[in-house]
């Protein structure tokens, strides 16, 4: 096969049909050593990186082939990694506007122009963070791809939920902003072996470019999980169990609070203050999921 192009044109010479013409030709006495070396080296980029691609492409397809990509929720069998079925997606619940201005609860009913909606919760008594968005609404569609990945060992889905929660946050992440992941105490995180909140961030951090300090905020104080808890007693269940190791990490940078789901937003709440008193200007949470709290 004859491939055209400079520096990797490929040509018949002395029966080496299969390498560019440039690399063939002898080294001139005249020519620094250096220069003629990287001009060949040139001259063989080109085709050895689209053999690099149609390898990549023909191993991809083998390995589609003998492990198929998985649907991120049920398992079942699809076209493309990180997918969902068309079943589940359909069963999925994407937060759109509009929604309150404060912690991103879904409303029911637009603003007019101009106007920032904020629902009765955050009327009553503005949260310690400064704004939150979620991607879904967490309800019986989307439970099964949170529990996959929170609780059934399945990481596998956390690049494809990062992009989703890069474009659902796109307007909190703001050049300069710092990623930091809710933290698990170590006891928990030695049982379940990775942290889920820290991986999104880190799935986050690749999509949008910003840096993660997985380490910046720490459980100091084991806790029974917030789902053993009636709402009124979460609060007091997280109180005093986080701190910050290095104030100097969040002193007046702005802090994006990243974890799988926000249900009474009692965890977050407890993260924010802590931060804000290490002299973070700016805390906002982004999670994957959230439950629509009737206000």
């Amino acid at each position: 096969m004859l491939v055209t192009g400079t520096p990797g044109q490929w040509a018949k010479d002395g029966g080496h049909d299969k390498l560019p013409r440039p690399f063939l030709s002898p080294w001139p006495l005249s020519m620094p050593l250096a220069p003629w070396l990287a001009r060949r080296g040139a001259a063989l980029a080109s085709p050895l990186a689209a053999l690099g691609r149609r390898g990549q492409a023909l191993a991809r397809a083998g390995l589609d082939f003998l492990l198929p990509p998985r649907c991120l929720a049920c398992g079942a069998v699809v076209l493309d990694t990180g997918a969902v079925c068309p079943e589940c997606f359909a069963r999925l619940t994407f937060i759109t506007e509009p929604v309150c201005a404060r912690c991103g609860l879904p409303l029911p009913d637009p603003p007019q122009p101009g106007v920032l909606l904020c629902c009765g919760a955050c009327l009553r008594r503005a949260p310690a963070f400064d704004q939150a968005r979620a991607v879904l609404v967490y309800d019986d569609g989307s439970a099964p791809l949170i529990l996959r990945l929170k609780n059934g060992d399945r990481p596998e889905s956390v690049p494809a939920l990062g992009r989703w929660m890069a474009r659902a946050g796109r307007s909190l992440l703001e050049p300069g902003a710092v990623l930091v992941p809710v933290p698990l105490h170590w006891t928990r995180l030695f049982r379940r072996r990775y942290n889920q909140s820290a991986l999104l961030a880190f799935a986050l951090g690749r999509a949008s470019g910003l840096e993660v300090r997985p380490r910046a905020l720490i459980r100091v104080r084991a806790t029974p999980p917030q789902g053993l808890r009636p709402p009124g007693g979460r609060y007091a269940n997280v109180r005093g169990a986080f701190r910050v190791r290095v104030p100097d990490h969040v002193a007046e940078r702005t802090i994006v609070l990243v974890d799988d789901v926000l249900t009474t937003g009692a965890t977050t709440e407890a993260c924010a203050r802590v931060l804000r008193e290490a002299g973070a200007t700016r805390i906002v949470v982004l999670t994957l999921a959230r439950v629509p709290l009737q206000h």
